[in-house]
């Protein structure tokens, strides 16, 4: 095959840059005619990635199957990366892909585009015809030619690549004249092998079935290409998690910030027993971490979307990221979820929270959720008014998460003044009137921000200890322990309770320019905010039935457009009824839904890239597609 190549190690006949790498080169200070070099630099306790392009890039000419097993021109040999700094070098190139390089299709780092577009949460917002493909991925008319699906598939398997590029070349380097220390090349395996299940791991949260590529030597005589995509690839990731588990300590390898340790491995082994539903199998690995006490709820629910209160104590497994000038490494969905317009309009004007959201946000005067979609209030909206219209922000009771979650009328915007709604909204008739808030940078820390504020500096908790408490709530319903599961809720209630509040209370209610200081009472709360733990013997307590609804209601509001919603409703078997509903609702707050379905057999899962089955005989599509 001349034309095509199988994106096992992220190429799809594109520029060859040693998978956008020289692995670091010079700070390993070594001899190389690789022409693109990048360097670690540790700034502000992050592990990021330092690009410097030297001279032009090198085209592959040939993209057959030999470049799976073959060096590229350009990239550095095996005698230069086979050493102590060479395999670090490679392993950091392995964590870079942790954010990915595709913004809709890949999304790695967030999830956003299938966790919350293809959700009851958000939108795909902007204009109707901004990213069409998008559309199909919203409505649930996605192809196997849509290029979101390529996108996908080319960055985890480019991550999958560089995670067994460091595992072979560990190998020749332990069997040379100068291998690493045991106990560093241990933990160098385990980190490895750690990402290796992540990207499969992102992989078969896309596609149902994946064939899971290990190195050329655990594989034997069967080629990268000829691994079928038989199953979800579970074990496989277990497997992997579990040499991490075994090989990691309680901190970071070389005290790094950033890389895996072992209660990452731990967490994300459960998440996959989670996935699964083996509740049973989740059990003890979430009870391990619970009771180690390395772990613990920070008081201000908005420090786990802070720059300044990053890897902090609740944070389990971090995605790194900057956005300085010449670092490209920055989170990529912040430029395409800012406003286009309004005093933090740098950005494209995608990613918008729906009016469903808002209202899951409400409480009752007790502080309370309310469960059941049907018993809630419809609350006050500013579809269709203009900035220059009156419009009064609804004065219900509502759970204070809201407000650092989504951008609305009224309500500051992250220091960026008093969100004016339509002026600052790209297209209103598309994507609502609301924007999202926990990808975008602080005010205060603008000057952050790279290419002209677009790049967002903030990491990504991909997984927290709030993740660890939900699930083992969730955990407790399902064995009937209800009391244990309603005194792990409370903990993240009572964190939401005793939380900072957005503050500033507007009363000028027309909003084509910011409201005079005297408009803007900074005393006082931005909104009613009510949010109170469940009292013992509450209803909501007294039935697994109920609880059941209780965990999964507090999972949505603590982790809503974190990029998980889908991915959620399907693994509790409610995709169903939850996202049919909602088109129907949806249908009368904007047209973009019109005569959209969800089909539980046929889209709970994405269809395999086609240009990967053109040129894959061992690969075989989801028979929905």
């Amino acid at each position: 095959m001349a034309h095509k190549q199988a994106v096992y190690a992220g190429n799809r006949c594109r520029v060859i840059i040693n998978w956008r790498l020289s692995y670091l080169l010079h700070e390993a200070n070594l001899k190389s005619k690789s022409q693109v070099m990048k360097r670690i630099i540790i700034r502000r306790s992050k592990l990021v990635l330092l690009t410097t392009i030297i001279g032009s890039f090198v085209f592959l000419q040939s993209c057959g199957d030999s470049f799976l097993v073959n060096e590229p021109p350009g990239e550095a040999s095996g005698p230069t990366m086979e050493t102590s700094k060479g395999i670090e070098s490679l392993l950091i190139g392995a964590y870079d892909l942790l954010i990915g390089n595709s913004v809709f299709g890949g999304v790695l780092g967030t999830d956003w585009t299938y966790g919350s577009a293809a959700s009851d949460d958000t939108y795909k917002g902007t204009t109707f015809g901004d990213q069409s493909s998008f559309n199909d991925v919203e409505r649930y008319e996605t192809n196997p030619s849509n290029p979101y699906m390529g996108g996908r598939w080319a960055d985890t398997y480019e991550g999958i690549a560089r995670a067994n590029e460091v595992l072979s070349r560990l190998a020749n380097v332990q069997e040379s004249d100068e291998p690493i220390a045991e106990s560093r090349a241990a933990e160098i395996e385990a980190e490895a092998k750690f990402l290796r299940a992540w990207y499969h791991f992102k992989a078969t949260m896309i596609f149902q079935n994946i064939p899971y590529i290990k190195t050329q030597e655990e594989l034997g005589d069967t080629a990268p290409t000829e691994v079928p995509n038989d199953s979800e690839g579970w074990d496989d990731i277990e497997a992997d998690l579990q040499v991490a588990i075994d090989n990691l300590g309680p901190e970071p390898p070389q005290g790094d910030v950033g890389r895996v340790d072992m209660y990452a491995a731990m967490a994300a082994k459960a998440k996959a027993h989670m996935f699964q539903n083996e509740l049973s199998e989740a059990q003890p690995i979430l009870d391990d971490i619970i009771n180690s006490g390395a772990f613990e709820l920070v008081n201000n629910y908005n420090n786990n979307f802070r720059q300044d209160t990053e890897n902090n104590a609740e944070s389990i497994f971090e995605i790194q990221a900057t956005a300085e000038q010449g670092v490209d490494n920055h989170l990529l969905v912040g430029g395409p979820a800012a406003h286009q317009a309004g005093p933090a309009g740098v950005g494209w004007g995608f990613f918008q929270p729906s009016q469903n959201l808002f209202e899951a946000f409400q409480t009752t005067q007790d502080g309370l959720p309310v469960l059941d979609k049907e018993e809630r209030e419809p609350l006050e909206h500013d579809m269709g008014v203009a900035s220059s219209e009156e419009f009064v922000p609804t004065d219900h009771e509502l759970d204070p998460r809201v407000d650092y979650t989504i951008a609305r009328r009224g309500v500051d915007f992250n220091g960026f003044g008093i969100h004016a709604g339509n002026n600052w909204i790209r297209a209103q008739s598309n994507g609502g009137p609301y924007m999202t808030k926990k990808f975008f940078y602080l005010e205060e820390f603008s000057g952050n921000a790279a290419g002209g504020g677009f790049d967002s500096p903030r990491n990504f908790r991909a997984i927290r200890y709030s993740h660890v408490l939900l699930w083992r709530a969730e955990i407790h319903v399902e064995n009937g322990e209800l009391e244990e599961a309603r005194q792990l809720v409370n903990q993240i209630r009572n964190r939401a309770k005793n939380s900072d509040y957005v503050m500033g209370r507007v009363t000028d209610y027309t909003l084509d320019s910011q409201p005079a200081e005297g408009d803007i009472d900074w005393d006082q709360p931005a909104a009613n905010y009510e949010v109170e733990p469940y009292p013992a013997g509450h209803p909501a307590f007294a039935s697994q039935e109920e609880a059941r609804k209780a965990v999964r209601l507090e999972h949505r509001l603590e982790f809503a457009t974190e990029g998980q919603r889908f991915f959620q409703l399907r693994r509790w078997g409610i995709a169903d009824d939850v996202l049919n509903d909602f088109i129907e609702e949806d249908s009368e707050f904007r047209n973009f839904m019109d005569g959209a379905s969800y089909n539980p057999e046929e889209d709970d899962y994405w269809p395999l890239p086609q240009d990967q089955l053109d040129i894959q005989d061992a690969l075989t599509q989801d028979p929905a597609y």
